[in-house]
């Protein structure tokens, strides 16, 4: 089972590391992670495709390599299918972005998915691509990388 403290913790790790002032949450589910980093004093809009959510601002839909770019920071709290996508947009867009990877989008372990995720930031121009652990059970390695 996953950490219910998850959320205010990774929200914390991106308000001590990042200025940015307005996120993107992707994958973000429900919107916790929303409403924790809401809760630090950062505008946020969270995009995942639920019809049933928190009262957060909301885009009930897949986000994509063409969503208008209107944040200063991209991050995704156990995003799935949408981890290589936050990397991709951030690159694309010169954003720092930050991802707790659970599920890889291809089958691999988590050791290789790391390693691929890590490289894949570095191929895409990232100067800086860190990982760092959250204190919480499950999966908890952050991967981050900025201009």
């Amino acid at each position: 089972m996953a950490d219910p403290q998850r959320f205010a913790l990774f929200a914390r790790f991106v308000v001590e590391r990042f200025p940015a002032e307005r996120v993107f949450d992707v994958a973000g589910g429900l919107g916790k992670l929303n409403q924790a980093l809401t809760a630090l004093g950062r505008q946020v809009e969270t995009f995942d495709r639920r019809h049933k959510h928190l009262g957060v601002p909301y885009a009930q839909r897949t986000f994509t390599l063409d969503e208008p770019c209107d944040a200063g920071l991209v991050v995704g709290m156990h995003p799935d299918g949408a981890t290589r996508v936050i990397i991709e947009y951030a690159a694309l867009h010169r954003l720092p972005f930050a991802v707790v990877p659970c599920c890889s989008d291809n089958g691999m372990s988590y050791k290789p998915w790391m390693r691929h995720l890590d490289a894949l930031a570095r191929a895409r121009g990232f100067p800086e691509v860190g990982q760092e652990a959250l204190p919480m059970r499950g999966r908890s390695r952050v991967l981050y990388g900025s201009f």
